[in-house]
């Protein structure tokens, strides 16, 4: 997984984590990127500062600050912390791709397809695709029950 600072064209700045730098420009590509302030669909990177850690041999004086909202400093969130994520991360992609093996891919129609079965045009079944978040608002607007995935899917027509 990484993170990126992204910045919409009115300066909303916001962080999106991404399965890989080709994930991101994957989803910029094909306009899935909108600002969650303002619904912008211009998002570029932001300037981020890197995570530079201290050298072994050299410990800050003080100790360092809580992370927000934890109490826990953020020196101390090392290896340990960073393997319980990664197995929460594991665990979320195992269970999407159990609900996913029942499901149609149904790329940029999905908005479309997932009307036609509310209104009883087509028979509802378990989909998943593509839609912006101005689609996917409206759907909601309309009372059809829609989730983005936590975990970005790979179209079956670009798989490796």
């Amino acid at each position: 997984m990484i993170v990126f600072d992204l910045q919409c064209s009115h300066r909303h700045r916001f962080e999106a984590w991404f399965g890989s730098s080709g994930d991101y420009e994957g989803q910029k590509a094909r306009g899935l990127l909108s600002c969650p302030v303002c619904d912008d669909p211009v998002v570029e990177k932001a300037i981020m500062a890197p995570a530079v850690g201290a050298k072994g041999n050299q410990r800050p004086d003080t100790p360092p600050a809580a992370a927000p909202g934890t109490g826990r400093s953020v020196a101390t969130m090392g290896t340990e912390d960073s393997a319980k994520l990664q197995a929460v991360i594991e665990k979320l992609a195992s269970v999407q791709a159990q609900l996913l093996e029942n499901s149609a891919w149904v790329g940029n129609q999905f908005a479309d397809k997932a009307r036609a079965m509310h209104y009883g045009e087509e028979p509802k079944s378990s989909i998943h695709g593509i839609a912006d978040a101005r689609e996917a608002q409206s759907l909601v607007e309309e009372g059809i029950a829609v989730a983005p995935l936590p975990i970005p899917v790979v179209p079956p027509g670009e798989r490796n």
